[in-house]
């Protein structure tokens, strides 16, 4: 029952027109701290844009010089910023054990000040919000960064983008480029636009794949069996996490579970334009539902 009232909370946190990160990453704190009471963290947040923001206002008093093609304000509002979270409360990007998965919950990164560039990030934005300073999440492969679009100027600025692991590094296009290349050698992938804003909801649902797969590699199957219904609840069309979700239950020999939705997923899927690999996979998910028929039968 527990479940399920958190999975409907979380639904209407993460679909409203405009969620509140830090309650919805709160919300997916009690997957792991059932009885997690949010709002202790939720004013160290409002403490903290505060104090941010008394810090941006004297930054911009007196903006110094920037770099060529940024605006003068936007820099000197993400500096105070950085200096802030990175330099006096020492946040910082967990590179020893970053598998962890308490760097993807919002209540332990607050509490051990550091995580994983999307947990990070996701401070970033609610104390910038708070701090009055517009800053977006960009879904960037393999690294989740930021940025801070520039004001409209005359002549036109940049875009700030900022890497919140590495102390809020500003990265310029060929330095992004760069890492593209690293993370993938498609000539489409190369070609498609660089820094694609990611929305909240896609901000909670990478937070959410990540765990999925730590949790999954941990075989903890009853937690990551909640990550996939939080991940449901995010985009209900998604027939992959439905998919999942029957897998996980086949795992923990929930028969009747894992074969309705391991069914359902077959139905919704089909079997037309599928290339050599998903036509492997769903034979294999055919081989799944037919032993789940005997078994449940053998139950009944």
């Amino acid at each position: 029952m527990i479940k399920e009232q958190l999975v409907r909370s979380f639904t209407h946190a993460a679909l409203s027109p405009d969620p509140d990160l830090a309650v919805a990453a709160l919300m997916i704190s009690r997957v792991e701290y059932p009885h997690l009471d949010a709002g202790p963290y939720l004013d160290q947040l409002d403490a903290i844009g505060r104090e941010a923001r008394q810090r941006v206002d004297a930054a911009l008093a007196s903006p110094g010089p920037a770099p060529h093609g940024a605006n003068p304000e936007d820099y000197a509002r993400i500096i105070a910023l950085n200096e802030y979270l990175f330099g006096e409360l020492h946040f910082v990007g967990n590179t020893v054990t970053y598998e962890d998965p308490r760097n993807s919950f919002l209540n332990e990164v607050m509490d051990r000040r550091t995580g994983i560039p999307i947990t990070l990030a996701l401070v970033y934005i609610e104390v910038a919000r708070r701090a009055g300073v517009r800053v977006e999440g960009v879904n960037f492969p393999g690294h989740f960064l930021l940025r801070c679009r520039a004001h409209h100027a005359a002549p036109p600025t940049d875009d700030l983008i900022i890497d919140p692991f590495h102390g809020g590094a500003l990265l310029s296009e060929e330095a992004c480029r760069a890492r593209l290349r690293r993370h993938t050698d498609t000539e489409e992938r190369l070609a498609s636009p660089l820094l694609v804003r990611a929305t909240k909801p896609q901000i909670l649902a990478r937070m959410l794949l990540n765990l999925k797969r730590l949790y999954v590699q941990m075989n903890s199957f009853p937690q990551a069996l909640d990550i996939t219904d939080l991940l449901r609840a995010v985009d209900p069309s998604s027939i992959n996490e439905l998919r999942d979700r029957g897998l996980l239950a086949y795992q923990m020999k929930d028969f009747s579970a894992a074969l309705r939705d391991l069914q359902m997923y077959l139905q919704l899927s089909g079997s037309a334009d599928l290339d050599d690999e998903d036509r492997a996979e769903h034979a294999q998910i055919w081989e799944h539902v037919k032993t789940l028929h005997r078994r449940v039968a053998a139950l009944n």
